[in-house]
């Protein structure tokens, strides 16, 4: 470690690697109170959770670190059998998909015949979509066969499902969707 009191051109990195036989600058050459002072973002979060990228139907794995309820970094797992800690640039940018101010938070909502669009809450626009799944399910709803054979569904929905999604995702959209009803439920589950 340099000592602080030295003069300006003994600190001077070149010198300091002459000095200490360090001809790549490697070892103690390169160390100043300011690498010193230096340590990762992700040292001191609340917690980390493994996700699975969301862009292609690769599945690479990512580590999502969060400190006072934020995302402050998202980063390639490891321990991923499937990328082994490495991300394409798409992936290495999730976290400003996630962050970024130019993020979209609201829903632009076209009414029918309408020939504008109106920008509304995502909770309204939640809220709608319920109603109208629960619309076209109870209009629909086969509750029994012509032979009087219970059948409780309905034809009128369907779900196809992205290569993203994860064993696990797959799963709770198929309670869900059967819970409702809804028995036309496919995907393309890769990973």
């Amino acid at each position: 470690m340099p000592d602080h009191n030295e003069s300006a051109l003994s600190r001077w990195p070149v010198l300091r690697q002459v000095k200490n036989l360090d001809p790549l600058g490697l070892s103690n050459s390169a160390v100043s109170p300011r690498t010193e002072s230096l340590a990762a973002r992700t040292k001191k979060v609340d917690k980390v959770a493994a996700s699975v990228c969301p862009y292609c139907a690769v599945g690479c794995g990512q580590l999502v670190y969060v400190k006072d309820e934020k995302i402050i970094d998202i980063e390639g797992d490891p321990a991923s059998p499937i990328s082994h800690g490495t991300l394409c640039p798409k992936g290495a940018a999730t976290f400003q998909l996630v962050t970024g101010s130019n993020r979209v938070t609201n829903v632009l909502y076209r009414r029918p015949y309408g020939t504008k669009w109106e920008t509304i809450p995502l909770d309204k626009a939640m809220d709608m979509v319920a109603e109208r799944v629960k619309k076209t399910r109870d209009a629909n709803w086969e509750g029994k066969s012509e032979n009087g054979e219970p059948l409780r569904r309905t034809m009128a929905i369907a779900h196809l499902g992205g290569a993203t999604l994860d064993n696990e995702e797959n799963y709770l959209i198929k309670k869900l969707f059967t819970g409702l009803g809804i028995i036309q439920v496919e995907n393309q589950a890769r990973i």
